[in-house]
């Protein structure tokens, strides 16, 4: 009984991680985001909240704009969770940890990825679904 709850345990710490590829718009954007925030801003959540709208005014569009949108920085963001951003970050969380806690919040966050670059001069183009 005792190792049918500990596999089933291990399956579910094993599901909830992150695989590669997953929460790619994520990962990258908040590590440009706390590359840029100063050692004082990031003990202060409400710095980082606000460090981070900043940011987002700064974003050019593309998926780090809707990045910015499903979290709340962006102005026209109906809602926002921010602060399930600013806390982790204040406590030096690990940036796939914190995406992996956004992506139980809002499974949209995740689901942003960046197109494929293709080089047209390396790809049959035949094989290539239109």
């Amino acid at each position: 009984m005792i190792k049918i709850l500990i596999s089933f345990s291990l399956l579910v710490c094993l599901s909830n991680a992150l695989k590669k590829g997953d929460c790619e718009v994520c990962i990258k954007t908040i590590q440009n985001f706390a590359s840029q925030l100063s050692e004082t801003s990031k003990k202060s959540t409400t710095e980082i909240e606000n460090d981070f709208k900043t940011f987002c005014k700064r974003v050019a569009i593309g998926k780090e704009q809707r990045f910015c949108y499903y979290m709340g920085g962006d102005e026209s963001s109906a809602t926002g969770i921010l602060s399930e951003l600013s806390k982790p970050l204040s406590w030096s969380m690990p940036v796939e940890k914190i995406c992996e806690k956004l992506k139980k919040k809002d499974s949209q966050i995740c689901d942003l990825r960046y197109d494929k670059q293709i080089d047209v001069n390396t790809v049959e183009l035949k094989n290539l679904k239109v």
